[in-house]
């Protein structure tokens, strides 16, 4: 089942009176349970490409279907609505609250969606112990290590439940044994829970890890691989 389809994805800004084609024209769809690596050299358009598919971009031209609905056509309320319920992110800086603890972080997103206070604290327990930090969950964003803090960032992309997870660069800050531990629970919960990961990344052991290879050049798909099971 096809969980995002893109359809002549298109974005053009003005940089400096100067017109930029950022995304041209790309036509992709990705299944459910996917393990994919979206890479290319820097301004190729990977981020920008990422923004679309997680709403946080609107396209220029084209079209983005996600499960069955046309995300072209929502309002911007409605977009906000879809993007809480269906899609979670893991940014390159992490974007934890500094004020609330690890567990409150991941709640937050719950909190949004109006769950109640007894199902929130199960699901973030719950969570930060499958990433690993079942004993940090009173732990302020400032007392935890880049990688701890990016397992808090994946607990919270996970909490609401989301069709897929979008991860630009994420890690970028991190140090080798951080990247490895981060990349073996992503895997892990790919693997396990079917749920569906798209990277935008430079880094090789995110792509040794990729199922499938997306390469971008100039806002252009050149080369889509599936590797072998």
């Amino acid at each position: 089942m096809n969980v995002i389809e893109v359809n002549k994805l298109t974005k053009t800004y003005n940089d400096s009176e100067v017109l930029v084609h950022a995304v041209q024209g790309i036509d992709l769809e990705i299944k459910e349970g996917e393990f994919t690596a979206i890479v290319g050299p820097s301004g190729c358009g990977k981020t920008t490409f990422l923004n679309m598919l997680g709403g946080l971009d609107q396209p220029s031209a084209g079209t983005i279907r996600i499960g069955d609905t046309m995300v072209n056509d929502l309002k911007p309320t409605e977009l906000i609505d879809f993007r809480l319920h269906n899609i979670g992110f893991v940014f390159q800086a992490y974007n934890l609250i500094p004020v609330l603890t690890a567990k409150e972080n991941v709640e937050f997103i719950m909190q949004l969606q109006g769950k109640s206070k007894a199902e929130r604290d199960k699901r973030a327990i719950g969570l930060l112990t499958e990433v690993g930090l079942g004993d940090r969950i009173d732990s302020r964003p400032s007392r935890l290590s880049g990688g701890q803090q990016q397992r808090v960032a994946v607990a919270r992309a996970l909490a609401s439940k989301p069709k897929f997870v979008l991860a630009d660069e994420p890690t970028a800050n991190l140090d080798s044994k951080s990247t490895e531990t981060l990349l073996d629970i992503m895997e892990q919960l790919n693997k396990e829970e079917n749920i569906t990961f798209i990277f935008s990344t430079h880094d090789t052991r995110v792509v040794n890890k990729a199922r499938r290879v997306i390469k971008l050049e100039d806002g252009k798909i050149i080369s889509d691989e599936r590797k072998a099971d």
